[in-house]
């Protein structure tokens, strides 16, 4: 009896209402049963069985008119008859934020912050609170894993305070809905969407099921009420955030926090943004009060590099709509053993060993019996394109023993037959180099004169890897 949906009458004996139950679905065939089972009977699938609420007869047939009415309501719209009207966004005082959000907050959104352990989710939310609250804006700080005074401890360290922002330590979704329907926030904080618990899901917090639950309880708050909600998210140990994949989908924006503890500098990187362009970063400094905005990245990207040294090369790379200028370094010795090693930190491995084999193809390098070990300084991941050059003569240096003027940098994509293609953006890249001090800056030769203005910065046309070799170790 216990699977039997369970159900209240009045004294004339009308249903009244229905409790919902569970059940289970494997999330490989779709196959529904009553119980958990450890293996799927239908696909064969150990492990894919997730419990899912599943809502009443009743509670669908009373749904039914409304859904009728809004049918009449919503017909086919050509697009030129659709008005629209820009919402302005809330602008912080962290600009950095506001570059990576595509401009500041979009009211009604839904923002999915995930991190690593201690890299400073919660502090930035806590400044960011602290700077709505300030505005005008009544925020409200919904934290699971720590209390009201641990929370305090913090802000009170970051200079945080304000009438306006109220904590909030709660787990149950039940609760917070109903505190959200009598403060009426304008902004919602959620630390973390792992720890929150929706009381008709019977799985353990933190479940797949759990988390997806709870995310679309908060998209239906963000976008019924108009209330700006941000979501802290665990990660995995690869670095995703953890739980399903549909917990990406369904928020609007996800950024990630990336940093190395052992180093006080952070990224702030954007992946999805529907309200802006995607692969923004945002530098921030981890200091005793809090995170600082960094204006200008390159800088500190270059400042402890060593000029003319072995095996460096500086690349003029984008992320978003942003240039910076980042070293790439590169140690390349004599291996002695059979196999040589190829190690990468913030470069991809597979874009190593590609750029490997054209040097020792088209350059003539011999480079099977040597292990290879780059890195791109700062802690900035790079892997777009337009870093091919720059990594290929960092290679080329180190196996030389030559080294680059410390005033040159490089950027273009290398093909597999040695030529050097065109990239985007180039006159940002050129101004930016400029800007810096380089005095020479080496482009793919298909991208010449894709400039308006006159440059200080000589600006020279490579063709292939072996003209740049020519030009640069010659």
């Amino acid at each position: 009896m216990e699977d039997l949906v369970l159900q209240e009458y009045n004294k004339k004996g009308i249903i009244l209402l229905a409790k919902a139950k569970t059940k289970f679905v494997c999330q490989n065939c779709g196959y529904v049963s009553p119980r958990y089972l450890g293996r799927c009977p239908n696909c064969g699938v150990w492990n894919q069985m997730v419990e899912e609420v599943d809502r009443p007869e009743a509670a669908k047939a009373s749904a039914t008119p409304s859904r009728r009415v809004s049918d009449l309501e919503s017909k086919p719209v050509s697009i030129d008859d659709v008005s629209f009207e820009k919402e302005p966004r809330i602008k912080t005082e962290l600009s950095e934020l506001n570059r990576v959000l595509g401009g500041g907050i979009v009211p009604g959104s839904l923002v999915l912050i995930g991190g690593d352990p201690g890299i400073g989710k919660s502090t930035l939310l806590t400044q960011v609170s602290g700077q709505l609250s300030k505005i005008g804006g009544k925020v409200l700080y919904v934290s699971g894993e720590e209390s009201a005074s641990q929370i305090k401890m913090r802000a009170d360290r970051l200079g945080v305070s304000g009438k306006n922002l109220f904590l909030y330590p709660q787990t149950d979704m039940s609760y917070i809905r109903q505190t959200i329907d009598e403060m009426h926030p304008d902004y919602l904080i959620i630390d973390s969407i792992q720890t929150m618990d929706e009381p008709e899901i019977t799985s353990a917090v933190g479940s797949i099921s759990q988390v997806r639950e709870v995310t679309a309880e908060l998209m239906n708050i963000a976008k019924q009420q108009n209330i700006t909600v941000f979501v802290v998210g665990h990660v995995t140990k690869g670095g995703a955030i953890a739980g399903p994949k549909i917990l990406e989908h369904m928020v609007d924006t996800v950024l990630y926090f990336e940093g190395d503890t052992h180093h006080s500098y952070r990224i702030l990187r954007s992946v999805k943004n529907r309200f802006g362009s995607t692969n923004e970063i945002g530098i921030f400094e981890m200091q005793t009060k809090g995170l600082v905005e960094v204006t200008n990245p390159s800088e500190i990207f270059l400042e402890e590099r060593l000029a003319n040294a072995n095996g460096s090369a500086v690349v003029v790379s984008m992320e978003g709509t942003r240039p910076i200028l980042v070293e790439i370094q590169s140690l390349i010795t004599p291996t002695i053993f059979g196999n040589a090693k190829r190690t990468a930190t913030g470069l991809d491995h597979n874009r190593v060993s590609v750029i490997m084999a054209v040097l020792e193809k088209r350059g003539n390098l011999m480079l099977q019996n040597q292990d290879a070990y780059l890195k791109s300084t700062g802690g900035v991941k790079l892997d777009e394109p337009a870093i091919d050059l720059a990594l290929a003569m960092s290679i080329a240096s180190s196996y030389k023993n030559m080294g680059i003027p410390g005033t040159d940098c490089f950027v273009g994509e290398v093909g597999l037959t040695g030529e050097i293609r065109r990239v985007n953006r180039i006159d940002q890249r050129v101004n930016e180099a400029e800007k810096l001090g380089f005095k020479r800056i080496f482009v793919p030769k298909n991208n010449m004169g894709d400039w308006s203005k006159d440059n200080k910065i000589q600006i020279i046309g490579v063709s292939t890897v072996s003209d740049a070799m020519n030009k640069i170790f010659n």
